[in-house]
């Protein structure tokens, strides 16, 4: 059984039936209430135990945001481990708001500040060993396997419910403010076969098959030839129904297995949002198997969640909420690194680059709009409420940093020489 609070719920933080402060709980807090004052970009009102104050400057773009502490080990949490504290102390009920965003939001624009509250000395032993853990949850290939379960052994039913039809787990691209998610879901899968300008017959290669939603729609409308691999059960089985619901079996061949292993020589590669799932380390390797599977003067196309090159770095000593909590082993690259993993390791050339990270906002808004509009599923999982709440801050949590332009997302168009 995977430890990801969204399989697992809250399990880091066990309830305190609203325990008194500690002398540890209350020098944290009064450190963590020291560093936020210095918020510029709005202000904080703090709700907890009768007393109401405000923190930061409400002058700022986001004026007021509320933050109810419920429970004292949230600030103990938070001192110790950052960000992956706060959500875990979200999940357990410990702190809440009344719009997560804004608060998520406020706390990403003034960073520097926020680094400031984790950045405890006492903080520094878990640091290692989260850093630990996450080296340990490596992408070779038994570890890929892992990771991947970690993730999708939550069950199609939980996914189906706040996906579109076509079960596109990825950003959607909006060509208009009010179109639906299905309609916007299509629109970037037909952008990504335009992006390497697939053609009738083209042998695609597709690294990724997610629930098969970009395979049936290369077959469907643009009459390629499609392999696509993945190394989920889950969504191998899932997408061999799709595709022969279809009647697309003559057109797409699924394969269980590692891109590592595959085999073969294609004219088009697409891979949507899986290079965040090989890990620093073997990004190489991935743009080398892309590389690799390429006939002389054929296409790759990415579609790429990316970090801003200037937090890069400093991204690869950190481990964050995501990474612990929802893709064990993943990592964000940049831009940079990966054009100099592709200029460095392969004949690939970058040669078309879009950023659309405001629809990832958009598109996981529309996710979170929907699990907060009907919860049933995820509270039948789990009545008391912890499920829910854990994919709210997941939501909420990536929505922040694309709002915010932290992260974005890309199509990239590679060539290869010819």
């Amino acid at each position: 059984m995977s430890d990801s609070i969204l399989i697992a719920g809250p399990r880091a933080l066990p309830a305190t039936a609203a325990a008194a402060p500690t002398r540890w709980q209350r020098l944290a807090r009064d450190r963590a209430l020291g560093v936020l004052r210095r918020l510029r970009s709005g202000a904080i009102r703090l709700v907890e135990r009768g007393r109401d104050e405000r923190l930061g400057d409400p002058d700022g773009p986001f004026g007021t945001v509320e933050l109810h502490v419920h429970e004292p080990v949230f600030w103990s949490a938070l001192a110790l481990h950052g960000n992956i504290g706060a959500g875990e102390a979200f999940v357990a009920g410990h702190w809440s708001t009344p719009d997560l965003v804004a608060l998520l939001r406020l706390l990403v624009r003034d960073r520097d500040v926020l680094l400031g509250v984790e950045g405890a000395w006492a903080a520094l032993p878990l640091r290692l060993l989260r850093r630990l853990a996450h080296w340990r949850r490596r992408n070779h290939r038994a570890g890929s396997a892992r990771n991947i379960t970690s993730h999708y052994d939550l069950g199609d039913e939980l996914f189906a419910h706040f996906l579109d039809p076509t079960m596109t787990y990825s950003s959607a691209w909006f060509e208009t403010p009010e179109q639906s998610l299905a309609d916007a879901q299509r629109a970037k899968l037909r952008r990504l076969c335009r992006l390497v300008d697939l053609a009738p017959g083209d042998r695609l290669l597709e690294i990724g098959t997610g629930w098969g939603s970009l395979a049936c729609c290369a077959a469907a409308e643009f009459g390629a030839r499609v392999t696509t691999t993945t190394i989920s059960p889950n969504q191998f089985a899932a997408a061999r129904q799709r595709v022969q619901a279809a009647g697309l079996a003559d057109r797409v061949e699924l394969r269980q297995q590692d891109y590592r292993d595959l085999d073969g020589t294609f004219d088009k590669v697409l891979s949507c949002e899986m290079i965040e799932a090989v890990g620093a380390r073997y990004l190489p390797t991935y743009l080398r198997t892309c590389a690799a599977r390429l006939r002389p003067g054929g296409v790759l196309g990415l579609q790429a969640i990316t970090i801003k090159d200037q937090y890069y770095a400093a991204a690869l000593r950190e481990v964050d909420y995501i990474q612990r909590h929802v893709f064990p082993g993943s990592f964000i690259p940049s831009v940079t690194a990966i054009t100099a993993a592709a200029t460095q390791h392969t004949d690939l050339r970058l040669v078309r680059l879009e950023d659309f990270g405001p629809h990832y906002a958009t598109t996981l808004q529309r996710w979170r709009e929907t699990v907060e509009r009907d919860p049933a599923p995820f509270l039948q999982r789990d009545p008391t409420g912890g499920l829910l709440r854990a994919w709210r801050f997941y939501f909420a949590y990536c929505e922040a940093g694309f709002r915010e332009r932290n992260v974005a997302v890309c199509h990239l168009r590679f060539e290869r020489s010819g």
